[in-house]
């Protein structure tokens, strides 16, 4: 039936007579993947149900069951079968070369390729309503790009943001969907949430995976209803607020070690999008330096500064644990500081050093070589010393792409120094 019709959802008892109803749970989402199943079954063990999930069916109901809960359940199931195909769909459409709208993204400061693609699939995805997830490492952007997807949404309504690391389930309550009046002791007058603030606009939550899990039930049902409760409550009231929210968190890891919920996982992830760290963009670094020189001189009232070149190379050796809010931090410090026309290539290498030996030892040998994590670090043969010299040195140039006076910044030493050791080794 399955290759000969399309069916949206399908309903599968584990008692069958012929096939056992997990292989057939398994031989329709491995041939049918855009086909829900839905789990019936007598059967009430741990194991079972986790089995059945992890072949990918999306409910699992124990008989005898109510009419309404099998209702309900079939349709999320089409809800989610709907979603499924909306991305399909987006993800097969042409991305144009050219932006619809430069002036959207004209805060996001880049040259490089992947960026570009990833504004092309925000103006593609502007159009849909559904929860935006955006994740990346600490410091590369996150909000920014929660502005942008607003703007090019053309939403009518605001862009309100919250951080919800460190909230828990009352206090999260209490600000997204606020309170009445006597809700609780201190609550002398009434106040709405933040998701009526944001009523035709954007609602911004960052750091969602911080998030409790009795505040991930909650954040479910608004998404899955579009509704919510305020505070000491009974009537439901209706949310019309676009949800894009933001983690520097590995949420997949987290649904493996049961601290996020994996319903809520599989409805924010609608729409994703990856922000790439400053270290996959090196090509950026020169607009993003002249970027924050204008912006530190114009805050201080100073003259905007200049900069030896050499200083894009150095930049260009470092790793950026902080991304582009690290570069931004380090130039306006240097801006600050600077008494002179020209900003000085020393105070950035003594600022990329104590970056440097800020990094714990165990990332940097994770960046070195194969890491296993009850062994240490483990090589095919150990180097001798002068071979580990002859490597480093050839990839400080290489890095400071031949420039011998930041390869030896790099390294630790004068210039003289690996003068004298390129004599040795050549």
């Amino acid at each position: 039936m399955l290759r000969d019709y399309p069916v949206d959802v399908v309903l599968i008892d584990l008692g069958l007579p012929d096939i056992p109803g997990v292989e057939l749970l398994a031989r329709v989402r491995s041939d049918y993947p855009s086909t829900e199943v839905i789990i019936l079954t007598g059967n009430t063990t741990l194991e079972t149900a986790i089995e059945c999930m992890k072949e990918g069916a999306c409910d699992f109901l124990i008989k005898p069951m109510d009419c309404d809960k099998l209702i309900a359940s079939i349709r999320r199931a089409v809800e989610l079968r709907s979603l499924n195909g909306e991305v399909v769909s987006l993800k097969q459409l042409p991305l144009p070369d050219k932006l619809a709208n430069e002036a959207d993204f004209a805060q996001i400061i880049t040259c490089n390729k992947k960026m570009r693609e990833i504004f092309r699939y925000i103006e593609v995805i502007a159009v849909s309503r559904q929860p935006v997830l955006l994740t990346g490492e600490t410091g590369v952007g996150k909000e920014l790009y929660a502005h942008t997807i607003h703007k090019v949404s053309k939403c009518q309504g605001d862009f309100v943001a919250v951080n919800v690391a460190g909230l828990d389930d009352l206090m999260f309550s209490d600000t997204l969907f606020g309170h009445m009046k006597g809700s609780y002791t201190g609550a002398d007058s009434s106040r709405d949430g933040l998701v009526g603030k944001a009523a035709e606009g954007t609602l911004f939550l960052d750091e969602i995976g911080d998030l409790v899990e009795s505040s991930q039930i909650k954040l479910l049902r608004l998404i899955q209803e579009q509704e919510y409760y305020q505070l000491g409550s009974d009537t439901p009231i209706k949310s019309s607020a676009r949800l894009i929210i933001a983690t520097n968190q590995d949420l997949k890891n987290l649904m493996t070690k049961g601290l996020f919920r994996k319903d809520l996982f599989y409805r924010l992830c609608t729409h994703q999008v990856c922000i790439p760290p400053l270290r996959d963009r090196l090509d950026d670094i020169p607009l993003l330096l002249n970027h924050f020189i204008k912006i530190a001189a114009q805050s201080m009232g100073k003259i905007v500064p200049s900069y030896p070149q050499e200083l894009i190379t150095l930049l260009s050796t470092y790793e950026y644990p902080g991304n582009v809010r690290e570069l931004q931090a380090m130039v306006f410090d240097m801006v600050a500081r600077n008494s002179y026309h020209q900003l000085s290539l020393e105070g950035f290498k003594s600022i990329i050093k104590r970056g440097r030996e800020a990094i714990p030892i165990s990332t940097l040998m994770m960046q070195s070589g194969e890491f296993n994590a009850a062994n240490g670090i483990s090589f095919i043969r150990f180097p001798t010393l002068k071979e580990a010299e002859i490597e480093l040195i050839n990839r400080a140039l290489e890095l400071a792409k031949g420039n011998q006076g930041v390869a030896a910044s790099l390294l630790g030493i004068s210039r003289q120094a690996l003068n004298n050791r390129l004599r040795r080794t050549s």
